[in-house]
């Protein structure tokens, strides 16, 4: 059983250079502890996100760690253009020995894409047009453009990937059609959705894959996550960090008016039980997921840890509890 990590990278309070240093030092921690990925969100003007550049972060993860897989969870595409993004990429699987993971997306917050001038109605008109784009830069090395006039239609990249022909691809899946898509392209998934609907996805990508083949690919599944000592600790602690996750989620919504594309409700004990996040001690919160995966049929457990107003001491702690007392009952 892998286990990885989602992030927000959402910040309650601190101020934003020692936010940015405690993550990595956590980050450093998953990558001792033995976490198979690390998946980074993009947001913009809101607290929710605290990168609004995932590249940048992305390098300093790259440096400040040895084994851990790093990448987007996802990129919106829409947002760059895809010569630059495909360079970037380059230099991100480069810096981190062939580490890199990459996502994509059309960009799930309406407002976001409005922010850089770009309508929602035509974000899926947009990553169509650059993804391809993209994946043929990275795995032949040259830019090509179609329209442009020469010498511009073909530029060279003059870096590279390091993983041929390019680094892994995941997608964030939320119905049997987006999972089908995904196995028909060998890209990996991570669904945040509950068990149930998550089954669906998993049938559906299974389904979709040639007989015997795919037994290698990770399905994932999104759960928000604290262990502590006791149930009642774990439960004390989510109870206090979430509402700060959900005032971030819901800025931009509340600000302009709008609604979340994918809602979250505005309470821990909602949320647990929705299925969708777990606090208590390590036998709870093992007995939780286990459930959970064995529900959802996936094959890949996606923790988003840090979340809300939660301290460094309480994020090693919840950490090491789970990879001492939790995880080995996953396997």
């Amino acid at each position: 059983m892998q286990v990885g990590v989602f992030d927000h990278l959402d910040n309650a309070f601190l101020p934003m250079a020692q936010f940015l240093e405690e993550r990595l030092t956590l980050i450093e921690a998953y990558d001792r502890a033995g976490f198979y990925a690390y998946h980074l969100a993009e947001h913009h003007g809101t607290e929710l996100g605290m990168a609004p550049s995932p590249n940048v972060f992305l390098a300093a993860v790259a440096q400040r760690t040895k084994k851990l897989r790093y990448g987007p969870m996802v990129y919106a595409l829409p947002l760059y253009h895809p010569l630059r993004l495909a360079q970037e990429i380059c230099m991100l699987d480069q810096l981190g020995n062939g580490r890199l993971i990459v996502g994509f997306g059309r960009g799930s917050s309406p407002a976001e894409l409005r922010f850089y001038g770009i309508e929602p109605t035509e974000a899926e008109a947009i990553f169509r047009e650059r993804l391809p784009l993209v994946f043929e830069a990275l795995q032949t090395g040259v830019y090509r453009e179609p329209g442009r006039a020469a010498p511009l239609d073909e530029i060279e990249l003059k870096v590279s990937v390091l993983q041929k022909p390019m680094p892994p691809v995941w997608y964030g899946v939320h119905s049997p059609e987006s999972a089908t898509r995904a196995a028909n392209n060998r890209w990996q998934t991570v669904s945040l959705d509950a068990a149930d609907e998550a089954r669906e996805c998993s049938q559906a990508y299974r389904a979709a894959l040639p007989k015997g083949e795919g037994e290698d690919l990770l399905l994932g599944l999104g759960r928000f996550i604290v262990v502590a000592e006791t149930d009642a600790k774990g439960e004390e602690i989510a109870r206090r960090a979430y509402p700060y996750w959900h005032k971030a989620f819901t800025h931009l919504a509340r600000k302009l008016g709008s609604t979340a594309r994918h809602p979250r409700p505005d309470t821990w004990d909602a949320l647990h039980g929705q299925g969708k996040g777990v606090a208590g001690s390590p036998a709870t919160v093992a007995t939780f997921l286990r459930d959970q995966l064995d529900v959802s049929q996936c094959n890949y457990l996606v923790g988003q840890f840090a979340f809300g107003d939660q301290s460094l001491s309480e994020l090693t702690t919840s950490l090491e509890l789970f990879r001492t007392e939790v995880w080995p009952k996953l396997m």
